[in-house]
């Protein structure tokens, strides 16, 4: 889950790098491009109204066993894009279990300066507030218009790692729960 509203989006190709890699683990993956998404503005009063698109986002992320989210720093957190999807995850409070229950969470940044760290924070926080877990290995990627060719192809291979890595860890990580449940 991840995107921006800018295009093309560093923040969307890094998450496809890492969806590939846990698709290279035998995972079964699936892109939500929040920029391609019609999701309004979330509020308690539109929520009883529930947009097309905010509904099957939510299905999505209930449906999945783990996710990656991945977002653009904007001022030193998440994009409104982004924390608006994860305003909407509110549907999933009547769920059983609720919101992020028992899922694993890897999460991207990418800034234009050397900051992207408080994005990855930002999303930690999220993700404990709706009962997920984060998985150990996060990837902020500092200065991301270095690391990215303009057809948006990764050439920084320490990143490319990282990614790959990140869809590996995920991927472990669920694999470890279901063996002991």
């Amino acid at each position: 889950m991840g995107g921006s509203l800018v295009a093309p989006a560093h923040s969307l190709a890094a998450l496809k790098l890492a969806l590939a890699s846990a698709a290279a683990k035998g995972a079964e993956t699936e892109l939500l491009d929040l920029g391609q998404l019609d999701i309004p503005l979330f509020s308690s009063e539109r929520a009883k109204e529930v947009p097309a698109d905010a509904q099957r986002m939510c299905d999505k992320v209930y449906e999945a066993d783990a996710l990656i989210w991945a977002s653009p720093l904007y001022h030193g957190t998440v994009s409104g894009l982004f924390k608006n999807a994860v305003d909407w995850l509110e549907l999933l409070s009547k769920q059983e279990p609720k919101y992020l229950t028992n899922k694993f969470v890897g999460l991207i940044s990418t800034a234009g300066g050397t900051q992207g760290l408080q994005a990855i924070n930002t999303m930690e926080y999220m993700v404990r507030a709706l009962r997920g877990w984060t998985v150990p290995l996060v990837v902020p990627i500092a200065r991301a218009w270095e690391c990215f060719d303009q057809d948006m192809h990764l050439i920084d291979e320490g990143v490319k790692g990282q990614l790959a890595m990140l869809g590996e860890e995920l991927v472990r990580c669920v694999e470890m729960v279901s063996r002991e449940g």
